[in-house]
C-alpha cells in the first residue's frame, strides 16, 4: 500500500513523522515527544541517549541493564545507590574494621552504628545509609561530603578526581597534581 502520509513511521508510536519533527536514532526516526527512556520515561536527546538494538534508554538506565554486574559497578561517582543493604557482605579488597569503643553514657547516641549500616564516610566517619550514599575511589560518601577536599566544590562524576583516598575537582587536582610549565596553566621562567 502507497505511502500517501509522507514521511516514515515513529519507531515509537508508528504514526508519521514529517522532517520538521524528525529525530534520528540507529536508523530509526522518532517524534520527539516518542524520543524516551523505555525504563524511566525521561525525554532524551543525542548527548543521553543509549541504544540496544531497537530499545532506547538514558544512559542511566541503560548502565543499570546491560552494564557490568557486581560490587562497585553499575553506579558511577557521584550516583546515588538504591541497592538494599548488604548484610554481612564484604567486597574482596575489604578487612572487617575493629570495633568501635562503647559509645559514652548520654542521652544521644548520634555516632552509634544503626541496625543494617556498615559502611561509613571517609570524610566524617558516620554511617553511609543506601539513600544518601555516593560511591567514589571505591568508597562510600555522603552526597553532602562528596567535595573537593581543597576548594569544597561540591562534586559530580564528570569533574572528580581521586589521589591517595582523598576528593579533589579537577582544577584543584590540576594546580597541584598536574604537569608545570609554560603552556600548562602555570607560569614559567623564560631567560
Amino acid at each position: 500500500m502507497p505511502n500517501f502520509g509522507g514521511g516514515v513511521k515513529c519507531a515509537a508510536c508508528v504514526k508519521t513523522v514529517y522532517h520538521a519533527e524528525e529525530i534520528q536514532c540507529n536508523g530509526r526516526s522518532f517524534h520527539k515527544p516518542c524520543f524516551i527512556c523505555m525504563t524511566c520515561r525521561k525525554g532524551l536527546d543525542s548527548t543521553t541517549v543509549a541504544a540496544h538494538e531497537s530499545e532506547i534508554y538514558c544512559k542511566s538506565c541503560y548502565g543499570k541493564k546491560y552494564g557490568p554486574k557486581g560490587y562497585g559497578y553499575g553506579q558511577g561517582a557521584g550516583a546515588l545507590s538504591s541497592d538494599p543493604p548488604r548484610f554481612g557482605i564484604l567486597p574482596h579488597d575489604s578487612k572487617p574494621r575493629p570495633a568501635s569503643p562503647a559509645p559514652k553514657a548520654s542521652s544521644e547516641h548520634k555516632s552509634s552504628p544503626k541496625f543494617g549500616c556498615s559502611d561509613r564516610c571517609p570524610r566524617c566517619s558516620k554511617a553511609v545509609y543506601a539513600a544518601e550514599k555516593v560511591m567514589s575511589a571505591g568508597k562510600p560518601w555522603h552526597k553532602t561530603c562528596f567535595r573537593c577536599v581543597l576548594c569544597g566544590k561540591s562534586l559530580e562524576s564528570t569533574n572528580v578526581t581521586d589521589k591517595d583516598g582523598e576528593l579533589y575537582c579537577k582544577v584543584c587536582y590540576a594546580k597541584n597534581f598536574g604537569p608545570k610549565g609554560f603552556g600548562l596553566g602555570n607560569e614559567a621562567m623564560l631567560d
